[in-house]
């Protein structure tokens, strides 16, 4: 049998060529085509699971609905956070908790009268 050699390689050596057509490679040994998410057609054929829902509904913290609401209720508030060292953050959390507030809220009225009070002494 006759087989047909190729051009020389990078190293000027013929080599035999097999095969008369190309030969695809295939996944080379892989069994998965390497794609991590199922297409988007399959996504939306997913359903939500119910009893998951309603499980994280029931172990959410209760909420009131100022705190829940959506839209312009803020105005045009900007959000900054707030790097305290440790023992800075436990003494905020113990005053807050002694105040029956949280954290930041304690933490937004001390820095709302600070500003008034910048403000007075500015004369403004």
């Amino acid at each position: 049998m006759h087989t047909a050699v190729t051009q020389a390689t990078v190293w000027g050596v013929p080599q035999c060529n097999r095969y008369r057509c190309a030969v695809p490679l295939g996944s080379l040994g892989r069994n998965k085509s390497g794609r991590h998410r199922p297409p988007a057609k399959e996504q939306d054929e997913i359903l939500p699971d119910e009893e998951l829902s309603s499980y994280l509904a029931a172990l959410a913290p209760e909420t009131t609905d100022a705190e829940t609401t959506t839209g312009n209720s803020f105005g045009n508030a900007q959000v900054y956070q707030l790097r305290l060292q440790l023992m800075a953050n436990e003494q905020l959390k113990e005053l807050a908790a002694e105040r029956r507030t949280s954290p930041q809220a304690l933490a937004t009225e001390w820095v709302m009268q600070r500003l008034e009070w910048e403000a007075r002494q500015r004369g403004m």
